[in-house]
């Protein structure tokens, strides 16, 4: 091969080369290309799977806040939270629109703790939730609203304009350019089918894609179902601490702010006051005009309570009649200005058909009468009844030396029972409860606790804390029959010691789950009540109690026993401890049933009106458990 030919040959053999190399570098770069495309791409499904799952948190959040009974202000922060942390939004609130004198505004219900609001905060001078958010007028808002549609603008000028239109143009522009704020969304929200409130969503981006809004609308159900919950729970906690009659908290709610006001009261070492009222004449007033208007005499005692406490006062209707009034940080001197207040607004209220009403009230103080809240509570308890004594519709200041009262003697009396040898205890539990009784840092919820305890030694379904609510509703029923002081506390000790008889019944009488036969129903019938007196017989302070126990199972027509006595000639007291005895049977459980519901076991009594119970004692029964 010449010269020539060598060259041309190597020519074509570069030419080749390059060609290869140019393909390869062609096909490097469309790789190369891709590759970009490609991590594009990833990082762009990186990011939607990001946002996907914050949304899937923020969901989780409000199913968690619906499967709690969180309060509806805990709801509503929960959400707005969620929605400027989890989803990246500058700031969110939720408003409802209401108008007053002024006009139209927007309520504030919860915001988002941020940066954003601690600058709009600092602007205007003081916190959104102090500021009135005016609402001017706007068709185009309101017809979003209207008709349940979600609203977004990049207008941003115009919502700071008419929330704030006393803040400069200055001013919203610097808002405007601090906060990168450039459009808000505005969704409706709706509870129980109505229009609830609007939340309100101020975004750092110009406009909402589709996938956002449609996350928007799906998260805006779960909001409104959220909602609803709560308002549920807050509507059923509120029905279960308020009094229906009279919109004023009811004892279980009272009983609870006052042992939280005994610990601060000691933490701080200050005094709380209790005042208690009673209204004057009730049975007449219902005797003479009806329920209706005994009813009006309670709702206006109730009106002026409302109208004469301080917002940090606890005002409750305790049952039937009965109110108290705790007055926290008031020792006894504020406390009796604040009772003649009260005594004389009642008495100067005019009331339609029955002209006027008055009440007799008690006053003692924790830190000066007694350091026990149950004392104070009995000592107002007796001052109002000193108030009743002296004439009515006065106020009586409590006398510590009242203090030895009915429990003093259901104590020693039960003292004594526990170290009766007859009774059918073993030795170290009677002693475990003497000890119990003797203490004196238990106060007379010992009383209570023993009582029930030896209930369950006869009956292993007792309810405990029963012991407690039947003299609750022994004092109410007292109060309505105008029982004297000293009736009320043989009553009350009668109560707690009623049934101890029964400790003696055989075991296979009291257990059985079969039928009772003729003769085992007679040794109920007899064996209690003769055990109880051969029990009580020797305690010396309770000899007039006896006569209330003997008898508390003869019936209204005559048909009860042991002496087969009817109507009147039957003690009164010894009436009331048998229905009420008779309605605590029956909504405990027994070996040969289950335990009835309330409107069973009323249903039952209601069948033995004027044949077992008196009619009277039972429809006055009827509206204190009603009440309960």
């Amino acid at each position: 091969m010449g010269f020539w030919d060598k060259i041309n040959n190597f020519r074509e053999r570069v030419n080749e080369l390059e060609s290869n190399i140019y393909t390869s570098g062609k096909d490097l770069m469309e790789v190369y290309e891709k590759n970009i495309q490609l991590e594009a791409e990833i990082k762009e499904r990186t990011e939607e799977l990001e946002v996907a799952n914050q949304r899937l948190v923020t969901v989780q959040h409000i199913w968690e806040m619906m499967n709690s009974s969180q309060p509806l202000t805990n709801v509503l922060d929960s959400i707005v939270n969620s929605l400027q942390g989890e989803l990246g939004y500058l700031f969110s609130c939720i408003v409802k629109k209401k108008v007053d004198f002024q006009g139209q505004y927007l309520d504030l219900l919860a915001e988002s703790r941020c940066t954003f609001a601690d600058y709009v905060h600092e602007v205007i001078g003081k916190p959104l939730y102090e500021a009135r958010l005016h609402w001017s007028v706007d068709k185009n808002v309101d017809y979003y609203l209207e008709n349940n549609k979600i609203y977004q603008s990049k207008d941003v000028m115009f919502t700071l304009r008419y929330l704030f239109p006393d803040l400069d143009k200055n001013s919203m522009e610097e808002i405007i350019k601090k906060t990168g704020m450039k459009s808000y969304i505005l969704v409706p929200l709706k509870s129980n089918g109505k229009h609830f409130a609007s939340l309100v969503v101020y975004s750092s981006r110009p406009v909402a894609e589709d996938a956002e809004i449609n996350f928007i609308k799906l998260f805006s159900k779960q909001i409104e179902l959220a909602i609803t919950v709560a308002e549920l729970f807050q509507t059923v906690k509120e029905q279960a601490i308020t009094d229906a009659l009279t919109g004023l908290n009811n004892r279980r709610y009272f009983e609870e702010e006052a042992q939280k006001e005994v610990l601060r009261a000691q933490r701080q070492n200050q005094k709380f006051t209790v005042i208690g009222l009673d209204l004057d004449h009730l049975k007449q007033i219902n005797d003479k005009y009806g329920h209706s208007c005994g009813d009006i005499a309670i709702k206006t005692i109730a009106e002026v309570l409302k109208t004469n406490a301080r917002s940090i006062d606890t005002a409750a209707r305790m049952g039937g009649e009965e109110f108290n009034l705790l007055l926290p940080g008031v020792d006894h001197v504020g406390g009796l200005i604040a009772a003649e207040r009260i005594r004389k607004a009642i008495e100067e209220v005019p009331i339609e058909v029955l002209g006027h009403v008055t009440a007799s009230i008690g006053v003692a103080t924790f830190g000066e009468h007694a350091d026990n809240l149950n004392d104070v509570l009995e000592l107002t308890d007796q001052a109002m009844y000193t108030s009743k004594k002296n004439g009515r519709n006065r106020v009586t200041l409590a006398n510590p030396e009242d203090l030895d009262s009915w429990q003093d003697i259901a104590v020693d009396s039960l003292v004594e029972i526990l170290k009766n040898k007859k009774m059918p205890i073993d030795k170290e539990i009677s002693q475990k409860l003497r000890k119990m009784l003797r203490k004196l840092d238990t106060g007379y919820d010992a009383l209570y606790t023993v009582s029930d305890m030896l209930s369950e030694m006869y009956n292993p379904n007792h309810k405990d804390g029963s012991s407690k609510e039947k003299i609750l509703i022994a004092n109410m029923l007292a109060k309505r029959f105008e029982l004297s002081k000293e009736e009320t506390d043989k009553l009350k000790i009668a109560i707690l010691l009623y049934d101890i008889g029964n400790m003696m019944l055989p075991k296979e009488i009291l257990l059985k789950r079969t039928p009772l036969t003729e003769e085992e129903k007679n040794v109920i019938k007899t064996h209690p009540v003769i055990a109880a007196k051969e029990i009580l017989q020797p305690i010396s302070v309770i000899q007039d109690v006896i006569p209330i126990i003997e008898h508390h199972h003869e019936n209204w027509d005559g048909s009860g026993y042991p002496n087969k006595e009817a109507g009147q000639d039957i003690p009164l007291c010894s009436q009331m401890v048998l229905i009420i005895d008779a309605y605590f049977a029956l909504i405990e459980p027994r070996p040969y049933r289950q335990a009835k519901t309330k409107d069973e076991a009323i249903a039952i009594i209601k069948e033995g009106i004027g044949t077992k119970w008196n009619p009277k004692i039972a429809e006055e029964f009827f509206s204190i458990i009603y009440q309960e």
